[in-house]
């Protein structure tokens, strides 16, 4: 099963990939991946979901698990089955939970030898960090033009800005969408 982020970049199957996009590309990669209607799918939540809303749930085989603590989440992703686990980060699950950190990381890992897995955040902070150490891939995605035109349509303004800075990175600046 190939999953296509954006044009010309697929998601290899039996992966742990960590993606930093705005919703709006997140909602995408869901909604218009035809292929992802056809293996069982799997949507992990946290205490909230900012893209749940706007995905389009009209497959059988789309499952959607919520984790409230560090530790439901640790339960979900052992006890998952699926061909696709896209799990959207909630810092707010590692409070007061921070020594599930290495655990959750462990069961991503684990996990991913069996199924293609995404962990989704709009921006990374320091739990998201912590998470993906071990991750195949590694994405920062910006808004692609067809989905600045389909919000310019609806007078949604989309910029790019600069995302908080990590001094220890040297290469990659890291950029994510703001709505007007």
């Amino acid at each position: 099963m190939l999953v296509e982020l954006q044009k010309g970049l697929v998601l290899q199957p039996g992966t742990f990939n960590a993606v930093v996009a705005p919703e709006a590309v997140a909602i995408s990669m869901i909604n218009s991946n035809a292929d992802l209607q056809r293996y069982l799918f799997l949507f992990i939540g946290g205490n909230y979901s900012r893209i749940l809303s706007g995905v389009h749930r009209t497959a059988t085989n789309f499952d959607v698990q919520r984790a409230f603590t560090a530790h439901q989440l640790f339960t979900c992703l052992t006890t998952a089955s699926h061909t696709f686990i896209f799990i959207e980060h909630d810092a707010t699950l590692y409070d007061g939970a921070w020594d599930m950190i290495t655990p959750i990381a462990g069961a991503l890992l684990e996990i991913s030898r069996e199924s293609t897995v995404i962990l989704y955040s709009p921006t990374p902070d320091r739990a998201f960090r912590a998470l993906i150490r071990d991750a195949s891939r590694v994405y920062f995605l910006s808004v692609p033009e067809e989905l600045k035109n389909r919000h310019s349509h609806s007078h949604t303004h989309w910029h790019l800005l600069p995302a908080s800075p990590n001094r220890n990175q040297k290469t990659l600046d890291s950029w994510f969408g703001v709505r007007d």
